[in-house]
């Protein structure tokens, strides 16, 4: 990482000023969500004992709220602007952005779908989202189920991960009896 790709709490907290003291979104450095996220690991990985243990987690505390303020801004800015500057968006902005336009894209559809009267279409979209397969680990063990597809899964044991219909999937999170696994690198 160059000096100029450096992050640390003060760089991090300009950043943050400069955004909000402007209307439009500010060019950023392509890879600045890695490098602050390899600054952040960093600080974590390092150990301390009294004074400068609480002075870490502290500044932890900070880069975290930093960049959370950063991101809301930043979002914010593309919402309410009618003339967003696309090629100042960082990419993991724009995989934020990408559920938002799907979201929206489903709002429509199923708008159009029940005000013209196709109620087949919306009940076969409503199964089709039922039986969808998510990944989720146990965290109690469970006696074998019948999925909203009417297939039989499980038993399962704590820890084991499967792949279940999204009904049966959220039945279990909501209970505590299960959680998703987010597929992350």
């Amino acid at each position: 990482m160059s000096e100029s790709n450096q992050i640390d709490i003060h760089s991090l907290h300009h950043l943050v000023l400069r955004e909000t003291e402007n209307d439009s979104i500010l060019e950023m450095d392509p890879s600045f969500y890695r490098n602050l996220s390899e600054f952040i690991g960093n600080l974590r990985k390092q150990e301390f004992d009294g004074v400068e243990s609480k002075i870490k987690n502290t500044m932890i505390e900070m880069a975290s709220e930093l960049t959370s303020l950063l991101i809301r801004i930043r979002l914010e800015k593309i919402t309410k602007s009618s003339d967003v500057q696309f090629g100042n968006l960082l990419d993991e902005e724009k995989f934020i952005l990408d559920s938002h336009e799907e979201q929206s894209e489903r709002i429509e559809m199923i708008l159009s779908a029940t005000i013209n009267g196709k109620s087949k279409f919306l009940e076969s979209l409503s199964q089709n989202h039922k039986t969808k397969k998510v990944v989720i680990r146990f965290l109690k063990e469970v006696d074998e189920l019948v999925g909203a597809d009417l297939e039989k899964y499980g038993p399962f044991k704590t820890e084991d991960i499967a792949t279940i219909p999204y009904e049966n999937a959220q039945a279990l999170i909501s209970k505590n009896i299960a959680t998703k696994v987010r597929w992350e690198d």
